[in-house]
Formats: C-alpha cells, sequence, structure tokens
C-alpha cells in the first residue's frame, strides 16, 4: 500500500507541513504499512503521536493509504489517457468525469486539451462504449482524443516529499 496524494482542492494545493509530517509521508511512501513504531523510531516520535498525526494528515486531505494494483492483474486489460477539450466552463465537466468509475484520474490542464483524463476498462468493447457513449455525448464536452496505453513502463508513489 501506498500513500497517494489527494484532491488539491481540500488541501488548497500548498504545503505548509512541518519536516516530521514530511518524514512520515516520506516512510509511508516507502512502505505504507510500515508499522507506526517503526516510523516513530525513524521520526524520532512514539508510536501513538505517529499515529495521531497521520490520522490527521489523512483527515486533512494530505494524503490516502491505499493498496494500488496493476489493473492487469485484476481485470482490466485497456487503460487509456484521454484529452478532453470543452465549451465553457471547464469544472462542472471535470466534475461529472470524476463520478464515472472507470475514471481515476482527472486533471484539468493547460495546453492541447482542458482536460486529461485516465480510464481503466474491460476490454477495447467497455473502452469505446465509455468514450462513444458516455463522455463525448456529455454536456459541454466538445471534442476527446484517445491515447491507448500499450505498455506501462513506470508507475511510483515513492517520489518523496523532496
Amino acid at each position: 500500500m501506498a500513500p497517494v496524494a489527494r484532491d488539491s482542492k481540500k488541501t488548497g494545493g500548498s504545503s505548509s507541513l512541518d519536516a516530521v509530517s514530511l518524514a512520515i509521508i516520506e516512510q509511508l511512501q516507502e512502505d505504507g504499512r510500515r508499522p507506526y513504531a517503526a516510523i516513530g523510531k525513524a521520526v524520532g516520535l512514539s508510536e501513538a503521536a505517529v499515529r495521531q498525526r497521520v490520522q490527521k494528515l489523512q483527515e486533512q486531505g494530505v494524503m490516502q493509504i491505499v493498496a494500488v494494483t496493476d489493473p492487469l492483474t485484476v481485470g482490466f486489460m485497456r487503460q487509456a489517457m484521454l484529452g478532453v477539450t470543452v465549451d465553457g466552463d471547464v469544472e462542472p465537466v471535470a466534475d461529472a468525469l470524476a463520478q464515472i468509475d472507470e475514471v481515476d484520474y482527472v486533471v484539468i490542464a493547460a495546453g492541447s486539451y482542458d482536460l486529461l483524463v485516465e480510464i481503466v476498462c474491460h476490454d477495447d468493447d467497455h473502452l469505446l462504449e465509455l468514450i462513444n457513449k458516455r463522455i463525448r455525448t456529455m454536456p459541454g464536452v466538445r471534442s476527446t482524443e484517445s491515447f491507448v496505453y500499450l505498455k506501462l513502463r513506470k508507475q511510483t508513489y515513492t517520489w518523496g516529499t523532496r
């Protein structure tokens, strides 16, 4: 399990964490199942103090601790990144896309696309149905461009807190 950054709306997009909280996050990024006692030893706190800090970081939306799977091993044979161009306000479209179960990543972007959306599907038919019937028909969606994943070369959550 790895801690994963949460929605920046909740955190305001800025960091005001102290060095100890950052060190706790780095410990959990290395191993999300690392015991609080071991983390405490590494950062100079008691087990109880680490537990409280981790709970606070989760409640504040700074991080979450989740099991990260390889989609292929759990039956999702097709992943794609979708570039979406929007007419009008981008936020309602981003919010609507974020509600779709197959969507695991939505970014409001600057550049050729207004939104970048990662989707995970069972197969190509599922991907086609999702894009053609559910996403392209959404109010505000002007156009989409699909980038189908052929092979994932790197995915990591251990970038630390730099």
